[in-house]
């Protein structure tokens, strides 16, 4: 690599939003000292608003080449099974939209009111997504929807999957992130680390620590591509 290609490499700044401190630490866990001199890892809160909110002020408050939505989050069957990594190629507010007794739900693009999915940046995601795997996770690539109440039925499971039947993870904050970013201009990625089937709620079967491992070694291997 040239020099100069390497110095702007290292000069980029990486913004990392999670919801809680868990999930803060986890990612911190994956990066050495002197990776943190370049990712900035925050606190986003719990949920679209609060995620859109904080991540607006920190940006408007400083400089940054690419923010990323990272945490943990619940995956749909037969795409992303507890400990493995999703990574986003859509990023789908999956609730936001309207209820019809006709039609059921309406989503806010056929109201023409907006758009509920936002496209992280592609640049790095099969690279990240091959360094992944090569580590040994567990990786798919597929749309990760965020909600504003996490799904704990089967029937709320089976709606999402026949208006998004390619819904690989559900979590709560990537498009308030990713909403942020976008007005900025700045390029967006999401990642979840799985810590359960999305589906009917079943705390015991919930593999929090172990997807907190997984968050923290995908972390590890962000600087090898970012």
């Amino acid at each position: 690599m040239e020099a100069s290609r390497l110095d702007n490499t290292l000069s980029n700044r990486i913004l990392i939003m999670t919801a809680v401190e868990a999930e803060r630490e986890a990612v911190q866990r994956g990066l050495s000292d002197k990776d943190k001199l370049r990712y900035d890892v925050q606190l986003a809160g719990v949920g679209p608003a609060s995620a859109a909110a904080r991540t607006a002020l920190l940006l408007a408050r400083g400089s940054y080449d690419l923010v990323i939505s990272a945490g943990i989050g619940g995956g749909f069957e037969h795409h992303a099974a507890p400990g493995s990594i999703v990574l986003s190629n859509r990023i789908i507010a999956a609730d936001l939209g309207s209820g019809t007794p006709e039609h059921g739900f309406i989503s806010v693009d056929e109201l023409g009111f907006g758009s509920s999915v936002i496209l992280p940046d592609t640049t790095h995601l099969d690279r990240l997504a091959t360094v992944m795997r090569d580590a040994g996770l567990m990786v798919h690539t597929g749309p990760v929807l965020t909600v504003s109440t996490t799904t704990g039925s089967a029937e709320t499971t089976a709606a999402l999957i026949q208006r998004i039947p390619d819904a690989s993870a559900e979590g709560m904050e990537g498009f308030g992130v990713a909403e942020a970013a976008q007005l900025m201009n700045i390029p967006v990625l999401e990642i979840r680390a799985i810590s359960n089937k999305v589906g009917p709620r079943d705390r015991s079967s919930w593999r929090i620590p172990e997807a907190l491992q997984s968050l923290t070694q995908a972390s590890s291997l962000l600087p090898e591509v970012l």
